[in-house]
């Protein structure tokens, strides 16, 4: 079992900048994918970002590329989103996820272990 638990969510202003955090208890998480999802109300949850268990590879939503960052520390057991730039639409609850999959997902079908969620506003 991988617990997973979501930090530094707010409310911040158009164009402003927050970083989320996931810290992981449990078993390892150096062999697993992570990944960050967001859901904003009336809306299904869409994928966000994915970083393979090295750090070697990512992949973004089109529409977070070149805004957000994810990173990951398998010493610290602690997954990170950068976010800049942040627009009204960015506005959601986060998620982090843990995937056992070999190949990166972006489906949130693929991944074994969810956290609470931590919400973001982005105020215009």
């Amino acid at each position: 079992q991988v617990q997973l638990v979501e930090s530094g969510g707010g409310l911040v202003q158009a164009g402003g900048s927050l970083r989320l955090s996931c810290a992981a208890s449990g078993r390892t998480i150096s062999s697993y994918a992570m990944g960050w999802f967001r859901q904003a109300p009336g809306k299904e949850r869409e994928f966000v970002a994915t970083i393979s268990w090295s750090g070697a590879v990512t992949k973004y939503a089109d529409s977070v590329k070149g805004r957000f960052t994810i990173s990951r520390d398998n010493a610290k057991a602690t997954v990170s989103l950068q976010m800049n730039s942040l627009k009204p639409e960015d506005t959601a609850v986060y998620y982090c996820a843990a995937s056992s999959s070999v190949v990166l997902p972006m489906s949130g079908h693929a991944y074994d272990y969810w956290g609470q969620g931590t919400q973001v506003t982005v105020s215009s």
